[in-house]
């Protein structure tokens, strides 16, 4: 388990609340006025392992923060219940002065590996810099597409543009965790790269939710959902910007003097449908509109995306049951290391050596310390997997046994092997009960 060294990083506390060993999962800010250009506070983010029950979570801490206002806690329940396969899950929120200082602590499900779908397709197209914090947070205090004269290029035509079938799949699980959010009367309102995790192939996760549902809480607003139908119709532009982005390859492509050319290189490059989607949801409207007026564009690509889960879902079961089996085999393994060689028992330390142990001794020898008619280890995975799957159907096939001194032969069945090793395993499971 990775561990930090103290002395680089005095700042971090042994203990927060209920997780410890924190380990942080992006650079950790070494100036405390560096502020998000996403949340607009200085953030850092750690792996924590939780106390109580061992597992590994995600703590995103914003710096400073120091009013939770009491009707943001009716918001933070509600995501906390909201579950989806594409939402990273929200499990608690606290503050604390560990750190020094009083913030407010966001703990998500932590998923090893995940990378960002930043890192994943827009870090070699452009640096970082800030560049989303204006194109898709549905903010206003800042001007969207805010990116320097020296960031702009033009959107990569000939760069290798991605696979439109990466694109809609994509769109189908970010709309799928939108349609749920919005089901439930929340709104993302961060559908931002940075922000958006990748794991396995191509599966998306929207992480940080909730997070901004509390930093820009109005105390003056007696309702803090009241402008949740207005967030969602943001949500929905900010779906577009990254749909066209990511068709572009590109973030340049969604700059003001550069929609034109952007949207010039998707109807060059992809499907109509692609298209009329980017158009749908980066135009006006004069009705609000819903995320499920995206599905007769996606159309039949939905079934597409539904035969993969379902092939991926069978290759995971399929290595399930290895693990299934393979854990059987070793539990077999690890209670015949318990009663053999067992220097006493009861006081007596010539247990192992008689009665059913024996026995179990001898099958020991005949399952790893074989060798050949040159007097060469013998070693065959098979004869020992095989040998195990018997001893634990106890089968009635016969096998001879033999002591490491060739005086001693015994001819048993699996079967009676499988009682001798019952009985004595559970003779030393009702001693350890006891004492």
């Amino acid at each position: 388990m990775a561990q930090i060294n103290p002395q680089h990083y005095p700042d971090i506390p042994v203990e927060v609340d209920n997780y410890h060993n924190l380990f942080p999962l992006e650079a950790y800010p070494s100036n405390p006025l560096e502020k998000s250009t996403t949340f607009g506070y200085t953030t850092s983010v750690f792996k924590a392992t939780n106390i109580k029950n061992g597992l590994a979570y995600c703590l995103r801490r914003i710096h400073g923060f120091r009013t939770v206002y009491p009707m943001a806690m009716t918001v933070l329940d509600m995501w906390k219940k909201l579950q989806h396969s594409n939402v990273v899950q929200l499990r608690e929120v606290f503050t604390t002065k560990s750190f020094g200082e009083l913030s407010i602590v966001f703990v998500h499900d932590y998923h090893p590996g995940a990378a960002t779908l930043m890192t994943k397709h827009f870090n070699n197209s452009l640096p970082l810099n800030g560049v989303t914090t204006g194109l898709f947070r549905s903010d206003k205090s800042r001007a969207p597409f805010a990116l320097s004269k020296t960031d702009v290029t033009e959107p990569r035509q000939h760069a290798g543009l991605l696979p439109e079938s990466l694109i809609w799949a994509y769109v189908v699980q970010l709309c799928s965790a939108i349609r749920t959010i919005h089901a439930a009367g929340l709104a993302c309102r961060i559908l931002d790269p940075t922000k958006i995790l990748i794991t396995s192939k191509s599966r998306l996760r929207l992480s940080c939710c909730a997070i901004y549902d509390v930093l820009s809480m109005d105390p003056n607003q007696s309702n803090p959902l009241a402008l949740v139908q207005h967030y969602q119709q943001d949500d929905l532009v900010s779906l577009g910007k990254l749909v066209l982005a990511l068709a572009c390859n590109s973030l340049v492509g969604l700059q003001c003097e550069n929609l034109g050319n952007s949207m010039e290189l998707v109807a060059r490059n992809y499907s109509s449908d692609l298209r009329n989607l980017i158009v749908y949801l980066l135009s006006n409207h004069s009705r609000p509109r819903s995320v499920n007026d995206i599905m007769p564009m996606i159309g039949a690509r939905f079934f597409t995306q539904l035969d993969a889960a379902h092939l991926r879902s069978d290759v995971i079961e399929n290595e399930l049951a290895k693990e299934l089996e393979n854990g059987r085999l070793f539990r077999i393994v690890a209670k015949l290391g318990i009663i053999n060689e067992r220097p006493e028992f009861n006081l007596d330390p010539s247990w192992c050596e008689t009665g059913d142990r024996y026995m179990l001794k001898l099958f020991r020898d005949y399952l790893f310390h074989q060798v050949s008619e040159e007097g060469r280890p013998w070693i065959d995975m098979a004869h020992i997997v095989q040998c195990l799957n018997k001893l634990d159907a106890g089968v009635s096939e016969k096998i001879c046994l033999m002591s490491r001194d060739e005086q001693n032969v015994l001819v048993v069945t699996y079967s009676q092997l499988k009682d001798c090793f019952e009985s004595s395993f559970s003779e030393l499971e009702q001693a350890a009960k006891v004492s």
